[in-house]
């Protein structure tokens, strides 16, 4: 089972919604990944990668949001609007669990998914933060686990 590109995109797309409404309505992962899917007819390869991005942000949620929290300047992470928010949990997610696909990749796809999904400034805003978090991996100032 290959992962096409269009594929991961729509895995992204449904890992943020799953990670909008754990969000808004905290529940445990696996009976909201069930519900989720329930009715969808998405494929497998999609299925898994989202539920991979999920589980792992969920579980480096911690992790995450310092990270985050540290590069947002004068932002408070529960002042981020919520898809934002997890548009970036998710990102960072895919940096710590994804080392394979290349950081540019991961934030022009956040930056794609924060445009269709965000406001007209989340594309920019998302861009500037994981742009910020990838120059801080790269100089080693920054490690994830």
């Amino acid at each position: 089972m290959t992962a096409r590109v269009g594929d991961r995109r729509r895995g992204r797309e449904a890992a943020l919604q799953m990670l909008f409404q754990l969000d808004i309505a905290p529940q445990d992962i696996e009976p909201a990944l069930e519900t989720f899917w329930r009715d969808s007819n998405a494929t497998e390869v999609v299925r898994s990668f989202a539920d991979k991005i999920v589980r792992g942000a969920m579980e480096h949620r911690t992790v995450i949001d310092e990270v985050l929290t540290s590069t947002v300047h004068h932002w408070k992470l529960n002042r981020i609007a919520v898809v934002d928010r997890n548009i970036l949990r998710m990102a960072v997610c895919e940096f710590l669990i994804e080392p394979e696909t290349p950081p540019i990749v991961v934030i022009d796809e956040a930056i794609e998914i924060a445009k269709k999904f965000g406001n007209d400034d989340s594309g920019l805003f998302v861009n500037g933060i994981l742009d910020a978090i990838r120059v801080k991996l790269e100089n080693h100032e920054l490690s994830l686990p």
